[in-house]
């Protein structure tokens, strides 16, 4: 919790407010202001819970207004967000409701974070996923978010895609482009057309597109979501998950 000393300013500036409008800072005497300053601490020492709930408030303030921030960010782009042919769709393509997930094959929460997705595949079938490479730990990510671009330019059905992003993400050692190469070769795809593929335009254009998305909604890190209206970066598990869904479906923590 902050200091009184950091607090006092801000508290002496909030007592001059409540004043009449002819009392101002210059209008009193530096033994008024000390006067003013131990009356609020004195306060403060015998209220402590006034200290909590102002911070309470100012952290919910902030977090309505960061989300709606995110609304507007997500409103603005979203077009690219939700239906970016550079996307790879899962889930059911005609979904009311559409989860898209950034993400970085390095990532260990990704990983854990995969089987949610899986998990919500499998048991929602309204549910529209689409995944986005947003490579942000480490060159050997780079590499193997071009992997997977090419993976999906071969493979627009997702079908394979999704077979190498479970091998890739969820093998062991460090993601790069010789373990993506391998997952890819495992999932069946032309490796002769898939390192063609991994140069093109194609392959920086789609990276680059999710590192634009990414930055204006704020997302710092992985994995990251958008869901409905709604940003959410980190992992927050499946029942977070769900519960965001529900949100997004119908307004509420649960559809009935």
């Amino acid at each position: 919790m902050p200091s009184f000393r950091l607090l006092a300013p801000a508290l002496f500036a909030l007592a001059l407010c409540a004043m009449p409008p002819a009392a101002s800072a210059q209008s009193f005497s530096d033994t008024q202001k000390s006067d003013i300053e131990a009356i609020i601490k004195s306060y403060l020492v015998s209220h402590p819970e006034v200290l909590e709930e102002a911070m309470a408030e100012l952290s919910k303030r902030q977090t309505a207004e960061e989300a709606q921030k995110h609304e507007a960010s997500v409103a603005e782009n979203a077009a690219t967000i939700f239906n970016s042919p550079r996307g790879v769709v899962l889930g059911n393509k005609d979904g009311d409701v559409t989860f898209v997930e950034f993400f970085d094959y390095n990532c260990g929460y990704c990983k854990r974070a995969m089987a949610d997705m899986l998990d919500l595949m499998k048991t929602d079938p309204k549910l529209k996923v689409v995944l986005k490479e947003f490579p942000v730990l480490s060159p050997g990510s780079v590499e193997a978010a071009q992997v997977a671009v090419a993976v999906r330019m071969q493979d627009p059905g997702g079908k394979k895609y999704l077979d190498f992003h479970q091998k890739l993400l969820g093998g062991r050692g460090p993601a790069d482009k010789a373990h993506a190469l391998a997952a890819a070769k495992d999932a069946g795809l032309d490796m002769a057309r898939l390192e063609k593929d991994m140069a093109s335009p194609e392959a920086k254009a789609t990276i680059e597109e999710n590192f634009k998305l990414a930055e204006s909604m704020g997302m710092n890190g992985t994995p990251s979501y958008v869901i409905g209206k709604q940003v959410v970066v980190g992992a927050i598990g499946l029942d977070g998950l769900k519960e965001k869904i529900a949100l997004a479906r119908c307004g509420k923590a649960a559809c009935s």
